[in-house]
């Protein structure tokens, strides 16, 4: 698995877009976000449809021509230098294959970010942009607006990334589950993503080589270990080099989880580290993906060859 291209990091006064290539979108929640993003010096645009909803399907902010439509206007706009969702939910699936990947190749490398349902689309730029992306904060997200060390850490990403080229567990968490060090270049994002994302033309064709990056939020621990065992059935976990596991927010016991996880991951005789502490848990960390880095399971710690932007 190879390093992918690094976005150039923003400056104060750049231009962001905000979209919503999932669900809906809460006013109130926007307009918070927003307010943050002003507070950081950004100049925050929102596309047309960000707080739109579908007529039938509710829980899509849109029609998926509209959703794709604002993806790829915010991209292919050569004053916004960030593209930032505002939430996940559900169906960038649905939109993904509308997205005119030769223009937004022509358009040069920007920087991406979101989180849970954005996993297919953090795939997508990988395989066919060849772009490191940030796995990190919704700007809409309610940890987001809540949180201060999830915002300062998103905020260092984009600003100052070589303050934050090791990216350390949220402390109590980061344990190794199994123990040793591993490098690779990471990838991953939501699990239940990841799994359902199998064999489509934008996934990634597997993990091998990678630093395996994988949490999720609301799945039983028998729907996990479902989604697992669907990784290693298809041969997609063969070869990964590492395995960073973050939050499992409303997933059951953590006992029950971590059982599962030994069970199905433990295997794979690679360094493992647990609770982490990026995805849907409070404090969220932001996390690039295609970038080459270290793991150090015992530690609690990730550290990147290079910043993450450039």
């Amino acid at each position: 698995m190879n390093q992918l291209v690094r976005p150039p990091r923003l400056a104060p006064g750049a231009r962001v877009a905000v979209v919503a290539p999932s669900g809906p979108v809460p006013e109130e929640r926007l307009q918070a976000g927003l307010d943050i993003l002003r507070g950081w010096d950004l100049d925050p645009v929102v596309a047309p449809h960000v707080l739109g909803r579908h007529r039938e399907l509710g829980y899509l902010a849109g029609t998926d021509e509209q959703r794709a439509a604002d993806l790829r206007s915010a991209w292919c706009d050569p004053s916004v230098a960030a593209v930032l969702c505002a939430r996940g939910g559900y169906g960038a699936q649905r939109m993904v294959d509308l997205l005119d990947w030769d223009a937004m190749r022509a358009a040069g490398p920007k920087v991406f970010t979101g989180f849970s349902d954005v996993t297919v689309l953090h795939q997508a730029f990988a395989t066919r942009l060849g772009l490191v992306t940030l796995y990190g904060p919704a700007a809409a997200g309610v940890d987001f607006l809540k949180n201060a060390g999830t915002q300062e850490h998103l905020r260092a990403t984009l600003f100052e990334p070589e303050s934050v080229r090791t990216v350390t567990a949220v402390p109590p968490g980061g344990t190794a589950l199994v123990p040793g060090r591993a490098r690779g270049v990471t990838l991953g994002g939501c699990l239940s993503l990841l799994a359902s994302d199998l064999g489509t033309p934008h996934a990634h064709p597997g993990a091998r080589g990678g630093l395996l990056l994988m949490e999720d939020v609301g799945e039983s621990p028998y729907r996990l270990d479902r989604y697992l065992t669907q990784l290693l059935r298809t041969g997609w976990l063969d070869g990964a080099a590492g395995i960073v596991l973050g939050s499992w927010a409303a997933c059951g016991p953590y006992g029950e989880l971590r059982a599962v996880f030994a069970d199905r991951l433990g295997g794979l005789g690679v360094p493992v580290v647990e609770e982490f502490g990026f995805g849907h848990g409070e404090g969220a960390l932001t996390m690039p993906l295609g970038v080459q880095a270290e793991l150090d399971a015992e530690a609690g710690t990730l550290t990147l060859d290079e910043p993450a932007l450039s």
